[in-house]
């Protein structure tokens, strides 16, 4: 015998809606847009690199390049952040 199955508007008879506070459409939206780090690449991009390893490793790359180019390593930016902490 199957189960009669209520409409999406009917509540179980153990429910009230008075049980239940105002319900708000998107009321986190601003909270999770702010904390997520999601990308969107142009279409152009999308075609060049396939996944998001690929974008990873062209990034640190051009992070070692920027680096070389302005004379930074690693060791003197450490440096730099141990000297403005003190």
């Amino acid at each position: 015998m199957k189960k009669i199955r209520s409409g999406p508007e009917e509540l179980r008879a153990e429910y009230k809606r008075t049980d239940f506070k105002k319900l708000e459409r998107g009321k986190y939206y601003e909270r999770v847009k702010a904390s997520s780090n999601v990308v969107v690449l142009d279409d152009e991009m999308a075609a060049i690199f396939p996944n998001s390893a690929s974008v990873n490793e062209t990034l640190h790359s051009l992070v070692e390049v920027a680096r070389k180019a302005s004379g930074q390593t690693r060791d003197s930016i450490r440096r730099g952040r141990q000297r403005r902490a003190s």
